[in-house]
């Protein structure tokens, strides 16, 4: 585990940063917006979870938050050094793997099945809990789409794209399912307003 002891470094007034395992790109370059916005989605979620969530969401959320650090570390060390690193046996760190996109998967189809069908859009809201996890979800779309835009620039981690779609259905069913927990209605769409 990281030990930090000074928090300041100084080494980005310049406008740069540091990744994973050296080099350095300018803080606005796609990669570094595409990993930040992976913080920002930890931190809605941390939002989420001091609004009091059910207990299985509770669970659920903080591996969750676990994972966006495997997955900010998954993209802070770009494919071709992973690969230098692992061929040299010493390994590149954590990554986004199947089994974290498997994980959402049964989570999904599990809370899901506790909900009635879909009979129209569902607008953000609901009770407190379920509001936040809806700012989580389009946060989770946001980091989706610049990673999208990553990808057609530069390779990345083979799992981290369906990680992030997953994700960002997971906090969807979990907005239903925390309303229904608190016996809140979801907010439908109306159409003809």
């Amino acid at each position: 585990m990281p030990r930090l002891t000074r928090i300041y470094t100084r080494t980005g007034d310049d406008g740069d940063t540091a990744l994973g395992v050296g080099g350095r790109l300018p803080k606005d370059h796609p990669r570094v917006e595409t990993y930040g916005t992976v913080d920002e989605l930890s931190s809605a979620i941390g939002v989420a979870l001091s609004a009091g969530l059910a207990d299985r969401l509770s669970v659920e959320l903080r591996r969750v938050q676990n994972e966006l650090f495997h997955l900010g570390a998954d993209l802070c060390v770009r494919e071709e050094e992973k690969a230098a690193l692992d061929g040299q046996g010493r390994g590149a760190g954590p990554r986004i793997e199947a089994r974290h996109v498997e994980a959402l998967e049964r989570t999904i189809d599990q809370l899901n099945a506790d909900l009635p069908p879909l009979a129209n859009f569902v607008l953000p809201g609901g009770s407190l809990g379920a509001a936040h996890l809806h700012v989580a979800r389009t946060v989770c779309r946001r980091a989706e789409r610049l990673l999208v835009t990553l990808k057609r620039e530069e390779a990345v981690g083979e799992h981290t794209l369906p990680y992030l779609n997953r994700l960002s259905d997971a906090l969807f069913v979990m907005a239903r399912w925390e309303n229904r927990q608190r016996g809140v209605e979801d907010v439908l769409w109306d159409s003809r307003a």
